[in-house]
Formats: structure tokens, C-alpha cells, sequence
């Protein structure tokens, strides 16, 4: 039987993972049987998060901070309250400016199943070192 999916999402309950050093991600929705995802992306100060792709869609807003976002051939300084879309398989990168965490609302479509693997993972971790 499939979770119920919460309609309000409380920031504080929702689970977190560092990605790579400087990449910490909170996953808002996607875990309870959704066709999207949507997270917040934290790229720390003095980090950057290298060039890939991924085969989800991937929309969003800049919900704090500046950076340098590269979208395939296009690249430009974005802050607070800018918008972006990211299609599949486009390659895209980061690099925070500042002294302040660089956000990301970001939502994905489909779910990003290896989020949720990657969150298995460190719950697991986290149990065996308790």
C-alpha cells in the first residue's frame, strides 16, 4: 500500500544529504509515490558543482543566495527570485558567489530515484554508526 502523499511539507522534518563536499540537498517531495520531485540544492560558498546532465527535466527558482549558473552553452549570474529550466540530458553547472549558501527550488521530472538511493544509503550509514 502507497504512502499517502503529504499536502504541506514541513522544512524541518524533511530529509537532507550531502551530495559531494559543498552540495547539500533537502528533498521536499518525491519520496511518497509523486511523478516529480522537488528539492532544495544548497552549493556552499567557495564551491562549485561540476558540469553534468541527467535524463530528468529538471525547473526551478533561485531561492537564496548568487552564482554562476552554466546551462549547456549559456552562462550567467542569477540570485534570488530568477527562474531557469533545465531540459533532460542539457548539461549544467554552479558556482556559489559570495559569502552566502547559493538555493535552488528545484523540481524533477521524473522523481530522481538516485536521490532516494543516495538517501537510503546515509540513513543506513548513520544507523550503523549509532
Amino acid at each position: 500500500m502507497q504512502e499517502k502523499i503529504p499536502y504541506f511539507i514541513n522544512l524541518s522534518d524533511s530529509p537532507r544529504l550531502t551530495q559531494m563536499p559543498g552540495l547539500e540537498t533537502t528533498i521536499l517531495t518525491g519520496l511518497h509515490g509523486e511523478k516529480m520531485m522537488m528539492v532544495l540544492n544548497a552549493t556552499l560558498p567557495d564551491h562549485t558543482v561540476p558540469s553534468h546532465s541527467h535524463p530528468h527535466e529538471q525547473i526551478g527558482m533561485v531561492y537564496a543566495g548568487k552564482a554562476m549558473l552554466r546551462i549547456g552553452d549559456e552562462e550567467r549570474v542569477v540570485q534570488k527570485g530568477d527562474f531557469y529550466c533545465i531540459p533532460a540530458n542539457v548539461s549544467h553547472s554552479d558556482t556559489c558567489i559570495g559569502d552566502e549558501p547559493f538555493v535552488m527550488l528545484d523540481i524533477f521530472c521524473p522523481v530522481r530515484e538516485d536521490f532516494i538511493e543516495k538517501l537510503k544509503q546515509s540513513l543506513e550509514t548513520e544507523k550503523r554508526e549509532d
